[in-house]
Parts: structure tokens; sequence; C-alpha cells
């Protein structure tokens, strides 16, 4: 029945069929998936006011009770009425009835638009599918934007909440949108070029791939509607565009993902598996569709809060556990997706009542490993940290990362019920009287709480609620071993998955009753052997358990400090990097370095948590410092006999002994499993930051813990490879943290040098650092110990540079002038080393520094060594060690003539430039040699004549160069260098009349570049115009 309406200015034709709106338009011309606010609120008024809407049989019925006279007139006042709008229409109908031959005369009767639809017709609400259509392709074109992502996600969460209420346009908007998802024409770019699409872009994939499993496994759908989507999800799959299942486009290894035998316990991957073809992101809604919903135990776990055995024990069946609880035996991830099916279709008890079930199924199946591998695990060769190469199980489709979320979807689905409304004020209902009977006086009852337990009808535990079992199976999850996925999308999706069920779990705050579920479920994750992640025996490529011990070490320590150690120090562990040498298998972990920051915080937790021990601790740990660096070796076995050998002395504290783990035991941990020196130091760093507090006393025990582990970081990155960028920063952080212990640690650094740096940074870095004025202030030392570090810091000096001469000796030199003795074995090393490792640069910055100091003869002899390995080519006239040669002649010359004579022939055979020897023979003229002497003796100041010795060899070598450079330059000259050309000549010139024939020698060269270059008009005639 069509039926038109008008509210306000807006004309809403709507028609009606069967209590149903299935079809409607506006003339708001609002354009939008779902119906505007004009139809919405007629569609109420409706409603509200049935009894005011006058029902009417269908016109043809009102029309056969009319004669001709009536039908005319009745026909004639509605064109009238809308002659604008129906004439045209009416004409043409009035021709078509008068022709005989007309379609409408060839067909008996009639439409009736107000008759309503046939019994066959789709009956369904109205969905305006060409919207929908258009809005899914206008989010789809506009790439993988945040806003884009969210606007599908929103019309993914409107499916679910029309499949709650039962509204079978749900399954037609999800098919819709699938419809243009396969339609968006960047799959077919992605696949010809064989790239994986963007995570965005797949999250949303996957999200529509999981609707489709709660689709298809909606209990209340018919034989027809699941045949229907059978046939659609076939040929979506068979499409050439369709993502594989796989996000990183591999043909990967399956076996049973979703097991039609419903009560089959197979693992995924357990066995038989075979080679596949690659499945698509629809295959695990196909063979959900298989599933079926009349198992007869099935229906009676969903159907009554009851089914249970009339006493615990009484039965031999797997169907039921110890205390004759209903069990259902499905894969766990294909019994979760039922339970989400049945929860997003608006059976809500139902879908408890299976979730209790598949809870209790998963802590059985908890038990029975436990007791099946605790034999096996006994016989098996483990590794140091429990890690087997040979592990005899390993699960390859782990829950967390799954395609469907089950633990999360679980958690979710039984935690609901205990949400706490925010309008709660107190809680005075007889249930609550008998919760807190149950569980006693909690603070998960407080109304300031978000959760509170609910209890389950006729569970015979007393303690058992919904809440314990949602916390018990995010435990189990989370604590499921399970390996490292492959691909990059795979793994980060699995390490979101887990975060994002911590941060809930963190949200329900624990009272007694759950910190005892806790308790329990962290034994039974260490004692579960290889199928839990805290077990023994487990696959080395198994997903470590960093962030989840976390959140359980943070959890337990204020209840059971040592079972909370235990556990982090077992979850401490990283197998892929256990001395495997696999650089292809460590290739393939794409978030190592994400598990890597993961397992440093978790260290840090418990380091920091291991700080407030009790003060016995502190005395141990102060009265082992004592004795830790007197020694010379520091070796972690060292370190543990004397802290052992300090525990047994009559301190009653065990905690290294290995009975209470506390710092020096998480310290080995992390010194034995961090295997990436930036995490390690990163953790050392945040030990000395949380040892030294800005207000507040230091914490000597835990300066130690971060000083031993900047140690092995030095130790790490002490390599003959380029070391890491961070290396400065490393061991300068060291020498700070050393130094705020004390004078031993600061001597412990510099014995062992060559343990732990190399000499370039023993002697710049820590020798120079700790030996300065600063440091002596900061450490506050006394006579005896400035000495004792004096002497270590010259010894380091003396040893580096002997062995690296040409980067250290400067600095051993600097070291090493306070003590006479040492620092004439530093010059000595420095001058046995001139010859064959060091070149004139780092001898001339030495004889520099020897100047400085006061050591003028030992500083030319050092200059006449750095001379003789130095060559000055005729055309480096800007070469950086001029400088030097200037400093060196100028040195040489005012010790005294004798000097300048034997320095001289060195200067004529090594420089070939003329300017530089034409400099050098000006400044010495300048002055009378010996000015400078250190012998005290009065000399002559007679100044030195060109024509006799030493200057006289200067001279002519210094014309021989001009000489050769002027030939050299001419064979390449362009004309834009004439200029700078004739400058030259002209200071050659200068040099030349400096001898008694050199005038002549001089227009010797002119007249011999005249007769070579004739060729050279230009440049001959300004040469001419210049010199004649």
């Amino acid at each position: 029945m069509i039926t038109r309406y008008y509210l306000l200015h807006y004309e809403i034709p709507a028609c009606d069929f069967r209590c149903k709106i299935t079809s409607v338009t506006c003339s708001c011309g609002n354009k939008d998936i779902f119906w505007c606010q004009h139809v919405v609120a007629l569609s109420l008024y409706r409603i509200r006011n049935a009894e005011l809407v006058q029902l009417r049989v269908p016109i043809s019925e009102t029309l056969l009770q009319m004669d001709r006279q009536q039908l005319q007139k009745f026909a004639q006042y509605l064109i009238a009425e809308h002659h604008t709008e129906v004439l045209p229409t009416a004409q043409k109908l009035a021709d078509e009835i008068l022709c005989a031959n007309s379609e409408i005369n060839l067909l008996p009767g009639a439409p009736d638009p107000t008759a309503g639809a046939s019994v066959d017709d789709d009956n369904s609400w109205h969905l305006d599918e060409e919207q929908v259509r258009e809005q899914v392709r206008s989010y789809l074109s506009q790439g993988g934007y945040y806003n884009t992502g969210k606007q599908l996600s929103s019309m993914f969460a409107k499916v679910r909440e029309m499949l709650r209420a039962q509204d079978s346009n749900g399954a037609r908007m999800l098919t819709l949108i699938t419809e243009q998802f396969l339609a968006d024409p960047r799959l077919l770019l992605w696949r010809t070029q064989g790239t994986p699409m963007n995570d965005k872009c797949r999250q949303l994939w996957d999200e529509l791939g999981a609707l489709w499993v709660c689709v298809v496994l909606n209990p209340s759908s018919s034989f027809m509607e699941k045949a229907h989507w059978q046939q659609l999800l076939r040929e979506w799959s068979h499409l050439e565009v369709c993502p594989f299942e796989d996000a990183d486009n591999r043909v990967i290894t399956m076996a049973n993902h979703v097991s039609p035998d419903i009560h089959s316990n197979r693992q995924p991957g357990s066995s038989g598996s075979i080679r596949a073809t690659p499945r698509t992101i629809f295959h695990r809604a196909l063979e959900a569709s298989d599933l079926q919903w009349n198992d007869k135990h099935l229906r009676y776990i969903m159907n009554s809060e009851t089914y249970c055995l009339p006493r615990a024990g009484s039965s031999c069946s797997n169907a039921f556990n110890s205390q004759g609880q209903a069990l259902w035996h499905e894969h766990i991830p294909t019994a979760c997706a039922r339970v989400d099916a049945l929860r997003s279709h608006g059976y809500s008890k139902e879908a408890m009542r299976l979730a209790v079930a598949v809870v209790r199924t998963m802590k059985e199946n908890q038990l029975q490993q436990r007791k099946q591998f605790a034999s096996i695990t006994s016989k098996t060769v483990l590794g140091r940290t429990g890690v087997s190469h040979t592990p005899v199980y390993c699960n390859h489709e782990g829950y967390i990362g799954h395609a469907l979320d089950p633990v999360g979807s679980i958690f979710e689905t039984l935690s609901e019920v205990c949400i706490i409304p925010e309008d709660t004020v107190s809680v005075t209902t007889e249930s609550s009287v008998s919760v807190q009977a149950n569980f006693g006086s909690t603070s998960s009852l407080n109304a300031s709480q978000k959760y509170q337990h609910v209890s389950i009808p006729t569970s015979r535990d007393r303690t058992e609620s919904y809440l314990t079992l949602a916390l018990e199976a995010a435990l189990i999850g989370l604590g499921q071993q399970r390996l490292m996925p492959s691909g990059l999308y795979a793994q980060d999706k699995a390490c979101k998955q887990e975060e994002k069920l911590i941060v809930k779990l963190q949200e329900v705050e624990l009272d007694c009753t759950l910190v005892e579920v806790m308790r329990r479920q962290a034994k039974l994750l260490l004692e579960g052997g290889p199928a839990s992640g805290l077990g023994l025996g487990i696959h080395v490529e198994s997903v470590p358990m960093h962030t989840f011990a976390k959140y359980l070490f943070t959890s337990l320590l204020p209840h059971d400090s040592e079972l909370a150690y235990t556990v982090g120090l077992r979850a401490m562990r990283l197998p892929i990097l256990e001395g495997s040498g696999d650089t292809v298998m460590n290739a393939r972990w794409f978030t190592l370095g994400h598990i890597e920051t993961q397992q440093c915080e978790l260290a840090s937790t418990m380091l920091s948590a291991a700080k407030g021990e009790t003060p016995c601790l502190q005395t141990v740990l102060e009265l082992a410092h004592c004795n830790l660096y007197s020694s010379k070796h520091l070796s972690k076995q060292h370190e543990k006999q004397v802290f052992l050998h300090v525990g047994a002395s009559g301190t009653d504290v065990c905690a290294f002994a290995g009975d209470i783990p506390c710092l020096q035991t998480v310290l080995e941990s992390a010194q034995c499993n961090i295997h990436s020196s930036t995490h390690l130091f990163k953790l050392a760093q945040d030990a000395f930051k949380m040892a030294t507090p800005v207000e507040g006393p230091r914490h000597l025990p835990l300066v130690n813990v971060a000083f031993e582990l900047g140690l092995q970081v030095v130790r790490m990155t002490l390599t003959p490879t380029p070391s890491p960028w961070r290396r400065r920063e490393m061991v300068r952080w060291l020498v700070t943290c050393a130094t705020d212990i004390g004078v031993k640690a600061l001597v412990s650094i510099m014995h062992n040098w060559y343990t732990l740096f190399t000499p370039t940074e023993a002697t710049g870095m820590v020798a120079t650092t700790i030996m300065s004025h600063t440091t002596m202030l900061q450490v506050n030392v006394n006579y005896v110990q400035q000495e004792e570090l004096a002497n270590c810091a010259r010894n380091l000096a003396l040893q580096c540079a002997a062995k690296e001469p040409q980067s250290c000796a400067l600095a051993a030199l600097t070291l090493c002038e306070k003590d006479p003795v040492a620092f004439e074995t530093a010059y000595q090393i420095v001058v046995d080393a001139a010859a064959n490792v060091m070149d004139s640069s780092q001898l001339f910055n030495i004889a520099r520094y020897m100047e400085h100091r006061g050591y003028p003869g030992r500083a030319y002899k050092l200059a006449v060594l750095a001379m003789k390995n130095l060559t000055l080519a005729y055309n480096q006239d800007s070469h950086p060690a001029i400088n030097d040669i200037h400093w060196a002649c100028a040195l040489s010359h005012s010790l005294g003539k004798s000097e300048l004579t034997n320095i001289i022939p060195l200067v004529v055979k090594n420089v070939q430039c003329a300017t530089v020897l034409s400099d050098i023979l000006r400044r010495c003229t300048m002055t009378a040699p010996g000015m400078a002497s250190p012998d005290g003796k009065r000399r002559s100041l007679k100044l030195l004549s060109y024509d006799k010795s030493p200057l006289r060899q200067l001279l002519d070598a210094a014309i021989s160069a001009y000489i050769n450079t002027t030939h050299s330059r001419l064979t390449h000259i362009s004309p834009r260098h004439y200029g700078d050309f004739i400058d030259f000549l002209s200071k050659a010139r200068e040099t030349f009349l400096l001898a008694h024939d050199g005038h002549i020698q001089f227009a010797q060269l002119i007249e011999h570049m005249k007769l070579i270059y004739k060729g050279k008009k230009k440049l001959m005639y300004l040469i001419k115009e210049r010199f004649g």
C-alpha cells in the first residue's frame, strides 16, 4: 500500500507492506544510506498514532463500485486537479486505449499500486542500495586516509547493529559493501605488481571477512539464505582480484582451519598439513557456512542455564569436566566465532552460556596439556632458557593475531555483563549481596569501578564469575605458545591485538578473587610445557612473552613478588637470538625491534621493582660493591662469587643465591637475554635514572647494576668493524656512571681498558675525562686517591700510545706531563714511531705541543722527523702543511744557525713549491738566528746573508723552483689565467733579485720564454710590457 504524507513542506511517499516500509523517498533531497530526519519523524508518528491513520481498500476495489458516469467524473476531476502534471500521461493513455491493437488492450486488467505486493515479492525494509554503493565507492576512491577508514569502519559497525536488531538488511548492506570493495581498481594494480595492499586497506578487508563469518553463522538463517551466501562467497573467491587470506600473498600450509566436525579438538598445523591453493579472504566464511547449530549438546548449552551433571565426576564423557560442567570441544577460534555470531545477532544469553562452556573447555585443555607434557619435557634437551631445538609440540596458528580475534571477542562477551553503568551509585540488590557473600567485600564492587563480579547461575565454584572467566580466557590466550607468523602485516597485527587485549585487562581492577585467578594461571603457564609461551621446551621461533609478562609482573608484584619475578625472568628470553646464527630466520622477524623494546621495558620494570627490596638487600649489595671493583678483572663469575660469599657471611638475604630474584638476578637475566647493545644501553640509562633521582638519596646497588650493564654494552660494541653511531655516547655515559660510584670504579675501567675501549677512546674520552678538574671535584678525592687515579691514567696512556701512537701519543703526553719519567717514555714512543707509523701532521701537532710546554729542543727534533715525512709539490701552494713548515723553520731559526742549517736541506729536498721556499727565505733574514735559544748564552745579532750557507742553498732551490713552475704553468695556460701568471712572474723576479746574478737569470728566463712560447702572442706582449 502506497501512502503519501506531507510533513511541514516535505512530501514523503512511502510503501507499507507487511508492517514494513519497503520503499521511501523524500522531497528534501538529502542523499544518505540511512533515512532522512523527515522519514524518521513520520515513521515515529505513524507508529505512535496508528489509530489516527485511516486504512483504505485498494483503489481498484473502489473503482469497481462506480458506474460509467462516476468513472468519467472521477477521471476528469483527477485531471483537472493535476492537469499540469498528468495531462500528457492521460492523453497518451487515452490514445492507447482507443487503439484496438495497443498493448494495454491486449493485457487483461490494470495495475494497482495501492493493492500491495504479491506473496513472493521482496518484503524487506527499505535500503537505498544505490546510495550505499555510491558512498562506499567514494570512500575507497579517497585512498588510505584516516577519515576514510573511520567512515568505512562506521559502516561495518552499522551492519553489526542491524544484525543485532535482526534486520535482514544487514546482510544486504554487507553484500553491497563487498561488491564495491571487489570493484576497487587498486586491487588489480596490487595483484599485477605483486605488492601487498596498504595496512589500512588490509584491516578493512579483515573486518569484512570477519563480518561475513558472523553473517553466515546466523543461527536463525534459513537453508535458502545460506545457499545464497555460499554462492556469493564462492563467486567472489574465484575472482582474480579477490585478496588472499594471507596478507603477504603467500601460498601457506593449512590444516583444519575451521573444521566442519564441531567436536574436533585438532589444532591447526598440528599434523596432516597439506599444500593448498591460496585461500582468499572469504574462505573462513565459506567454511563457517557449513557449520550447523542442531547438535543436541550444543543446543542444551545455549538454551539452558542449568545444563550440567547432577553431581561432579559422575560422567566419563569428555562433554563435561570433573565438576560436571558442560564443555564444548571444538577448535577454539571456531567456537569463539559462534559466540560472536550469537552476540551479534541478538542472542546475548545464548552467547553468554556458550562462552562460559568455551572458557571452561580452554581451562580443561590447559590442564590436559600440562599432564601430557609433564613427562615429555623432563626428557627433552633444553637450552639455557628452556628452549628446545627439537620441540615435541608447536602451535602454528595462535589465538592472538588470529583473523577472527577469538580471545578478544570472548573476553568482550563475558566482561560486557560485568560493566557497572556510569550512573550507578550503589549496589544494593539481592544479587549484589550474594556476590559479596561469594567474593568478599572487594574493591571491584565499588561504585567507582568499571567492572563487578556477576555470578554464573548453578556454578559449583563459589569464586567463579563471568569476570573471572573473562580474565582466564584472556590469560590463556595471551600465554599460549605460538610461532611467529610470516610477513610484516601478520606480525604487526598480532602485536596490536596483544596490546589491545592487555589494555582491556588493565581496565579491570584486581580484587582478591581476580588475583587468585591470576596466580593460578601464572603457575599453570609456567608449568605448561611447550604448549605455554612461559613453559619449558618451546620452539625456537616462538613469539616472546615480554609484553604479557610485564602485565603479569606488575599485577602480581604487590601480592606475590616471588611468583611475579619468576614469570618476569622466564619471559626475558628471546629464543630466536639464542645462538642460532640464522640471519635469514632473523630477517623474517620484521617486528624484532619492537620485541626487543618490550624486552627492555620488562627488564626495566623488574629493576625498578627490585629497587624497593628490603634494606638487608642493599646492605649485601653495598658490601659486595666494596669488593667488586678492587679486583683487576671484572668477570661475571667473580662478581657472582663475591655476592654469594657476602650472602653466606651472615646476611639473611639469599637473593643472589637464587632463592628470591632481585637486582643481581634481574641483572644477570638482562645480560644473558638482551642481545641488542642499543636496548641494553637504554636499560642501563633507565636504571641509572631510577638510582639517582633529582630529589632523594642515591640507590647505590642500582647504580652498580647500571654500571654493570654499561660495561657489557661497551664490551658488545668493541669490535674491529666500525662501531655503532652511539658508541661515543655509550663510553661517555659509562665514565659518568663510574664517576657516580667512586674511585674504585674509575680505577677498574682504567685497569681493564683494553676489554672496554679502543686506545683512542681510552686516552681521549676516558682517562682525560677522569683526570679533569671537574671529575676530581665530583668524586671528592683525597691526595692518595688522586695519585692512584693519576698513576692508572699514566699507565693507560703509555699502553695506548705504544699500541696506537698515531692517535694516542698527544693525549698520552698530556696525561704524563706531570711525571718526568712517564713523559720521557711517551716522548720516546713518539720518536720510535715517527719513521713508520705517524704522518707529518701528527708529528707537527706533537712538536707544537712540546714547544708550548717549554721543550723547544724536543719540538725541534720532532719537527725534523715530520719534515722527513712531508712532500710538497710545485702546485700545492695552499697545502695545509704550509703553516707547519713555516713554524718548523721559524723554530729552527730561533734555536740557532746550526739547527737552521740542519733543517734547510730537508726543506729543499721535500718542498718544490716556489712561493713557500721564497717565503721561508725572506723570514729567515728578518731576524738574527738563535734569538730564543734555551741555553741562555749571549749571541751575535748578525743577520744571515743570501750568499752564504745555509740560505744560499735555499735561494738556489727557490729560483730553480720558480723556473720549473713557470714552464709547468705555461704548458697548459689559458688566456683567462694570463693576469695571474704575470703576478707570479713579478714575485719570481723579487726572489731572483736576491741573488747577485739574479737579474741576469731572470732576463735569461724571459728570453727563453719568448723563444719557446712565441705562439702565445698576447701573453708575450704582456710579459714584454711588464718586464721589457
